[in-house]
């Protein structure tokens, strides 16, 4: 079983991230993130990856990361056998079949094998320090975590990579939350909340495209989410970015794609919602049942859930907040019932006009 962010490789150094948790049988769904150079070069600066370590030698194997649309580019155009037929919207989508897997890499596993090694870098060790103040402070355990990113894949550089952690499981992820606000609040950790140090006179205005969501929104937004974090490594001169990202365990996840028939657009909706379950909500997809209060726009249906694949909307909102959602209705056909979500996505055609967030009642 595949499972969000598990690594997937195939011979021609071609890294595939399993995205999310619905698949066909012996396929993953998934986003491309970086290829071999020996096959693609990116003339932007911020995609070379190599592993260069405190002595400051630049090893072998250099591979470039995909930016934006730029991965399902080069699949569509020069690797169009990775693509699978996804059945309930009758199209091709990114992704594999297990016979084209050269290699899995499990964030699970590498972590445990980073961690029992020598740790002889600046970055492993702040790794290893960053986990230390965690379980100092809560029940959470080792095996509770896994990571991604250039370090999972080995090829990170201690002067510029972040450290990307995996935290596996509802209750673990609850937890490790309810840990990082007290060690945030408390200040006896060099570890900060992230978006406490930004501003939003920092980012690049004009790069905000979201036209129902402000910038001021969203950076109090990320706050909240209390999983991303920066420190003070005592063991480099600089202040290392630390995400803490949300994975399944294999016990809560049901893949559904066997039991869904088809996914139909039934156009544009805008509507106000109390959130009546919020348990996957910061999963990718990440699902909100919802109860609907008003339809301002769109067909007046029942409608069941939010169905959500943008970060920026991700574990937004909480159980019993109010939400204004805007976002395309769709029409899920199962073997058994049928219901209508609202979903928000990537490629959509009213993208920027697509939001989701708390409101005051």
């Amino acid at each position: 079983m595949y499972r969000d962010r598990d690594y997937l490789i195939t011979e021609e150094g071609i890294i595939f991230r399993v995205y999310g948790y619905i698949h066909p049988q012996k396929k993953g769904i998934c986003d491309v993130e970086y290829a071999s150079e020996s096959i693609y070069v990116s003339k932007d600066p911020r995609a070379i990856r190599f592993l260069c370590l405190d002595d400051g030698q630049e090893r072998e194997n250099r591979f470039y990361k995909f930016y934006f649309d730029g991965g399902l580019k080069f699949i569509q155009e020069k690797y169009s056998q990775y693509q699978v037929y996804y059945k309930p919207l009758e199209t091709k989508l990114v992704g594999l079949d297990e016979s084209q897997v050269y290699k899995k890499i499990d964030p699970h596993q590498e972590l445990q094998e980073i961690l029992n090694s020598d740790l002889n870098d600046s970055l492993l060790k702040t790794m290893n320090h960053v986990l230390e103040i965690i379980l100092n402070h809560s029940s959470l355990k080792i095996s509770d975590f896994g990571c991604f990113g250039s370090i999972c894949l080995d090829f990170y550089h201690v002067k510029y990579s972040d450290i990307d952690f995996i935290i596996y499981g509802r209750k673990e992820l609850a937890e490790l939350r309810e840990t990082l606000s007290t060690i945030y609040k408390s200040k006896k950790e060099k570890l900060s909340n992230e978006f406490d140090l930004i501003d939003s006179e920092s980012f690049v205005k004009s790069s905000w495209k979201f036209q129902n969501y402000s910038l001021k929104e969203y950076l109090e937004n990320e706050k909240n989410k209390l999983i991303y974090s920066v420190i003070q490594s005592p063991f480099s001169d600089r202040s290392i970015k630390i995400e803490f990202e949300p994975v399944k365990k294999f016990s809560e996840i049901k893949n559904e794609y066997d039991d869904i028939i088809s996914i139909k657009n039934e156009g544009w909706i805008e509507l106000t919602a109390r959130i009546v379950e919020d348990q996957d909500a910061f999963y990718l997809q990440s699902i909100y049942i919802i109860e609907v209060l008003d339809i301002k726009v769109g067909k007046k249906v029942e409608i069941l859930q939010i169905c959500n694949y943008l970060e920026e909307f991700r574990g937004i909102a909480k159980k019993n907040d109010i939400v204004l959602v805007k976002g395309n209705l769709e029409r899920v056909i199962c073997k058994n019932r049928e219901y209508f979500q609202v979903t928000i996505s990537y490629g959509m055609k009213h993208h920027s006009k697509q939001v989701l967030k708390p409101i005051k009642n």
